[in-house]
């Protein structure tokens, strides 16, 4: 089996595999970089007695917008306790009340859209708790072989003849130390690279986060829906040496203010569950008072809090905080929204998988119908890690499938030029700004038009380039960045309605019945279907 990346749901399916089943596992840079590692707020799942499924299918499916798959909601929150359960297996030291070791005592909070408290986190930096757990467990088992500093290329994919059907064998692999690229031949291909929200100028996610795994399934001929329903996290930390900073959820649950600068406090006037509403609603409000009084800024203030309290429930975020002079004990602290999430992304059944035979696809890099027009907090790692079990019981019968022969190679490096960083560093600084001013929190057609005119030079000259030049990570993560441009540019354009993320102020109303907008792509490389179904 072949698994490209190496976050949760990566690591999570790799340590589930059979010890007799022979794994690569693909990692962009280092096996703990990624969004997991970086996730501060926690894990949902329903452990206390004042809590139920049902409340939590309620919440995720309000939050969702009328887009959720009820089957795909309601099958997570009822597997909710046993990947905690999991989870505790692989050593995850989770935060508990009173130094328990016991599942039924460990410590909830409350996160916007949730009803009570069911957020299972170890304190104020739950991913990197969960991702160094599993690492730990991954470079353990002799069956999975890793590969750091590799990115994908693209996917291989054969076709019959006969039925025209398509099947995944593999993958073209650059290896970034060597610059040599790779043939990677496998039964099955996992597709865990995360989400694309680095399209955006300003994200809470790391570098890694170029889109690649959805990129190549369009190319390689997979649905792609919803990816109009970007999620932007209201509270990422402003300042100028700050990079990607997010200020978690949680701290609102625990009693986070949002304030102007002068003082007062706005969210009231945008939703009666004021702070604590859904990340959608929390990130236009801002947006929209900051437009309104010309603000480079709002302000989330937790000093009120006793000041051990705060340092002991926020490690992470306090001494983060105080190496750019902000005590929060004392002061507010300086937020502005940033992309955060990818709601959409490659279509999968239940069972993971894409509508190419041998490919699946799981964690924020797919589209499960768990999130719907708009994620609820902390449902992301544990969507990671439910699918991951997919994965596993739908090979269980397949494993006996031969290998398909891999006969062409593709040199892509050789007889090439050497493109020029400079060209890559100027488009995808370009590329990222017209998306943040053109396709942000609140979208018109005029803007998205003009967005999707430019975008379309950019991929003509980005291709031209790729296809002449010598092959590097950077020039990879560029090709894949602005194809996810121009999909969230025409998922967006095909939306007739504001739902959820997606907010137009030339269609502000919202249609009674949901609809998926679903992309893919025909043989000669052009756009086929762009409708909603």
């Amino acid at each position: 089996m072949l698994i490209i990346g190496s976050g949760a749901a990566g690591n999570s399916l790799a340590l589930q595999l059979p010890d007799d089943m022979s794994v690569a596992l693909i990692s962009k840079t280092e096996l703990h970089e990624g969004s997991t590692y970086y996730a501060q707020g926690g894990i949902s799942a329903v452990l206390s007695n004042i809590d139920s499924i049902d409340q939590h299918v309620e919440d995720t499916m309000e939050a969702g917008a009328g887009l959720c798959k009820p089957d795909v909601v309601e099958s997570i929150a009822k597997e909710s306790k046993v990947i905690i359960d999991w989870l505790l297996e692989q050593g995850v030291k989770f935060t508990k009340k009173n130094g328990s070791s016991s599942r039924d005592k460990l410590h909830l909070t409350q996160e916007g859209g949730h009803t009570y408290p069911r957020i299972v986190h170890a304190a104020d930096k739950t991913g990197e708790a969960i991702q160094e757990s599993l690492i730990n467990k991954v470079k353990k088992k002799s069956n999975i072989k890793l590969f750091t500093h590799h990115v994908a290329i693209d996917l291989i994919v054969s076709k019959d003849k006969n039925t025209n059907n398509k099947k995944c064998i593999g993958a073209y692999v650059l290896n970034k130390k060597n610059n040599l690229i790779d043939i990677f031949q496998a039964k099955f291909v996992v597709l865990a690279t995360g989400g694309a929200n680095k399209v955006y100028l300003y994200t809470s996610n790391p570098d890694t986060s170029s889109g690649d795994g959805i990129a190549m399934a369009y190319r390689a001929g997979c649905d792609i829906t919803n990816m109009e329903f970007m999620q932007f996290h209201p509270t990422c930390l402003f300042h100028q040496k700050a990079k990607s900073f997010l200020i978690s959820e949680s701290l609102r649950g625990e009693g986070g203010k949002l304030l102007l600068p002068n003082g007062n406090s706005f969210m009231h006037k945008y939703d009666s569950r004021g702070v604590l509403a859904p990340r959608d609603i929390v990130a236009r409000a801002i947006d929209s008072e900051m437009k309104l009084h010309g603000l480079d800024y709002v302000l989330l203030d937790i000093s009120h809090k006793k000041n051990q309290f705060i340092k002991q429930r926020f490690p992470t975020i306090y001494k983060r905080c105080l190496d750019f002079n902000i005590d929060i004990t004392k002061d507010p602290i300086p937020v502005v929204p940033a992309t955060h999430y990818t709601c959409g992304g490659i279509n999968i059944d239940i069972n993971a998988k894409t509508n190419i035979k041998n490919l699946y696809a799981i964690g924020e890099v797919a589209h499960s119908g768990l999130h719907g027009a708009n994620r609820m907090a902390s449902n992301s790692l544990l969507e990671c890690i439910f699918f991951s079990k997919k994965v596993l019981e739908d090979i269980k019968n397949k494993r006996k499938e031969s290998h398909s022969d891999i006969s062409n190679y593709l040199d892509h490096n050789k007889n090439k030029n050497i493109s020029e960083e400079v060209i890559i560093k100027h488009s995808w600084q370009e590329i990222r700004t017209l998306m943040w001013n053109y396709v942000g929190i609140v979208r018109t057609n005029e803007r998205l038009l003009k967005a999707k005119i430019r975008v379309s030079i950019y991929k003509k000259e980005i291709e031209d380039c790729f296809n002449k030049n010598i092959i590097s990570g950077d020039l990879i993560e560029l090709r894949n960045l602005v194809c996810i441009a121009e999909i969230i540019i025409i998922s967006a354009l095909t939306r007739k309605e504001s739902r959820g993320l997606h907010y137009n102020l030339d269609y502000p109303s919202t249609k009674i019945k949901g609809t998926d907008t679903v992309i893919n792509i025909d043989t000669k490389n052009n756009i086929r279907l762009y409708q909603q179904k």
